[in-house]
């Protein structure tokens, strides 16, 4: 996670009280999504600024609406309810399908959005967890594959019952590019979005060279360890410090590998990456923290103007220009 302060006078603050509003910006919160999302914006903007915080609040509550698996009325739940069957699809949904695609072929299948089944059998919010058999395990697995996706034009098919789609390893930062996009497409030069800490900004805030934000503490959620300057640039954290379960005195993390169905257990705690975009953020920073350390820095240094930190119980490790936004 990553916490977030456009002013770097001040330390970073926690994630209870979050970024603070001056003279010079204007601070818009909301409630979507699941999380806190936030919009930094300068009061020189004016009006269209005021547009840019209603057009991108309708936006999220449409997505939120059409795609959140948790909703009994979206399409996502309609292609999940009636596996089995084709689920006839518009061209905005046709799209949404087209990005999983590409980032199932990117991250060489470790962000699957067909992983719901292993996310069911392990769901750290269930009040009575337990540690499911390996049985249940390789059943779950023979349910995720994007690969069985079936589909044609105008429509889709999940082929065997029980298999289903959730877009929560990447929607949430494909949601703050869309916001991003309303920015520019307004004439913005300068604004920052924040949904959960998934962060995208757009030019710098008045007066100051970047915008600061401050890397979470994965030893001590809440806390900062360090912080970055970005321009132009997203940023997106993946860790298990804060979503996870414990059963048996054994420590279960939310983020699960679905090449083996069990929660990653690498000693990876924290996967910070900067990128051009906050979609590419997120993924290569879930993906490098499955990865974990070495392999997950040498992962990311693949993609040209990416940069990554993570951060283990016993090592640390970051590619070659992640120095480069480190904010002395």
């Amino acid at each position: 996670m990553v916490i977030m302060n456009a002013l770097p006078t001040s330390p970073p603050p926690t994630l209870a009280v979050g970024p603070r509003a001056s003279d010079e910006l204007t601070v818009v919160r909301w409630q979507a999504l699941g999380t806190n999302c936030l919009l930094q914006i300068p009061t020189n903007h004016g009006e269209t600024g005021q547009q840019f915080a209603q057009e991108v609040q309708r936006w999220v509550a449409a997505f939120e609406q059409r795609y959140s698996r948790f909703r009994p009325d979206s399409i996502i739940s309609r292609i999940n309810s009636s596996a089995g069957a084709w689920v006839a699809v518009d061209q905005e949904t046709e799209r949404i399908l087209d990005v999983s695609a590409m980032v199932h072929r990117l991250t060489g299948g470790l962000l699957d959005v067909t992983s719901l089944p292993l996310q069911r059998l392990w769901d750290y919010r269930n009040p009575q967890p337990r540690v499911p058999t390996q049985v249940e395990i390789e059943r779950a697995r023979g349910l995720v594959g994007w690969e069985r996706v079936e589909r044609r034009p105008g429509a889709v098919r999940l082929p065997r019952e029980g298999m289903g789609i959730d877009l929560g390893g990447w929607g949430k930062e494909y949601a703050v590019d869309a916001a991003a996009d309303i920015g520019v497409q307004l004439g913005l030069k300068s604004f920052l979005v924040d949904f959960g800490h998934d962060i995208r900004a757009v030019g710098k805030p008045p007066g100051r060279p970047a915008w600061h934000i401050g890397l979470e503490n994965p030893a001590a959620p809440g806390t900062h360890s360090g912080s970055i300057g970005i321009l132009d640039r997203a940023v997106a954290s993946s860790g298990d410090y804060q979503r996870h379960t414990t059963i048996q005195g054994r420590r279960f993390g939310h983020i699960v590998d679905p090449r083996t169905g069990w929660p990653v257990a690498n000693g990876m705690r924290q996967a910070t990456v900067v990128a051009p975009s906050c979609l590419q953020a997120g993924v290569l920073s879930t993906s490098a923290f499955i990865l974990g350390g070495r392999e997950g820095a040498a992962f990311v240094q693949q993609s040209m103007g990416c940069e990554a930190c993570l951060v283990g119980d016993q090592a640390r490790h970051q590619t070659r220009g992640f120095v480069n936004y480190v904010v002395t």
